[in-house]
């Protein structure tokens, strides 16, 4: 059945409103999750914080790497970042920080998403001219390459009235629209918004963050104890296809794929939350001693056997038993056989 939304066309088939449907069942059993898991979930946050950045800024084509961004968060009172995938990294984290702690009282307006762009590049002085506002110049969506170099996706809305006027009738549809299902809103304004591409840079990440922040306003609160935008990256050539293939189309799209695509990757990192969840459940019942291997191999990947034993003065005989018992648990993962037989944390 093929419906008209703001000004795309959207095929509202069975398919997609079942995984709609399964979405939302897992929403109206958060409240107890949530209750029962509140520990588990601060520490999940955590991690999920700095998956999120890393992943993010990384899409834009910086080379931090999640331990990298971890230790910079840990001491990010410093009084001038000098580095530009520092300076990247320091922004998103701030503004998604701000989102997190306000999702509530942060209305979807222009000024506040000015505001957040000002935020997301306030530690570059390079880009102090643009930002918190909208573009000056015409620009493109790019693609950046393994090798470094770029590769133009699709063009955007034209600087000037033509990016302001987009943007005023986008927000305007989002704030009085009460009939599509909040999900499809969320993705479709993402979409948009990208296509648009209203500002000169960061567009990408803002349009990641504020796809967070629009969960979060209609009740997805799960969404920030998994990282939505480590799985944009993990599918980053996916991502990119699909923008490129309902933008093509403009005007008046047909963004089923786009739909299609945005909730495959909810469903994803739904799935990895429960099964995080599970995790932790199993943990709990580990031994002492069975605690103390799982917290070595997490912090030492590709360990022997030999080595655990040699480090937590454990018998060779009972690491094996034990390390098999975390395989089955599905807690640790064994790669190799024979002598290089060695394991890693799932």
């Amino acid at each position: 059945m093929e419906n008209k939304v703001y000004n795309f066309t959207l095929n509202l088939d069975w398919n997609l409103l079942r995984i709609v449907s399964k979405i939302d069942r897992f929403d109206a059993s958060w409240i107890a999750i949530e209750k029962k898991e509140k520990q588990s979930l601060k520490q999940l946050k955590n991690i999920a914080t700095v998956r999120s950045v890393g992943a993010s800024t990384r899409i834009e084509g910086s080379k931090m790497s999640n331990e990298e961004v971890k230790v910079l968060l840990n001491d990010i009172n410093i009084s001038k970042i000098e580095d530009r995938d520092a300076q990247k990294v320091v922004g998103y984290f701030d503004v998604l920080d701000l989102i997190s702690e306000n999702y509530k009282e942060i209305e979807i307006t222009e000024s506040n998403l000015k505001n957040a762009h000002n935020i997301l590049l306030k530690h570059s002085d390079k880009d102090q001219w643009h930002r918190g506002n909208y573009k000056q110049h015409s620009n493109a969506v790019e693609a950046t390459l393994p090798d470094g170099t770029k590769q133009i996706i699709f063009q955007t809305t034209n600087a000037g009235y033509e990016t302001e006027d987009a943007m005023r009738n986008l927000i305007e549809w989002y704030n009085n629209d009460n009939e599509t299902h909040p999900l499809v809103k969320s993705a479709l304004f993402s979409y948009e918004f990208v296509s648009i591409h209203p500002f000169q840079d960061g567009n990408g990440r803002l349009s990641r963050l504020l796809a967070t922040l629009l969960l979060l306003k209609n009740g997805y609160n799960w969404i920030q104890y998994v990282s939505f935008e480590h799985e944009i990256e993990s599918r980053k050539s996916e991502y990119y296809i699909e923008l490129r293939k309902c933008q093509a189309k403009r005007p008046n799209e047909n963004v089923t794929n786009w739909i299609n695509f945005f909730f495959d990757a909810l469903m994803n990192i739904q799935e990895q939350l429960i099964k995080k969840l599970e995790m932790k459940g199993t943990k709990a019942k580990l031994s002492p001693r069975e605690k103390s291997i799982l917290v070595f191999i997490e912090n030492n990947a590709g360990t022997k056997s030999g080595d655990v034993a040699r480090k937590l003065n454990i018998p060779n005989p009972t690491v094996k038993r034990i390390l098999t018992k975390l395989v089955n648990d599905d807690l640790i993962e064994k790669y190799g056989i024979g002598a290089g037989t060695n394991y890693s944390i799932k």
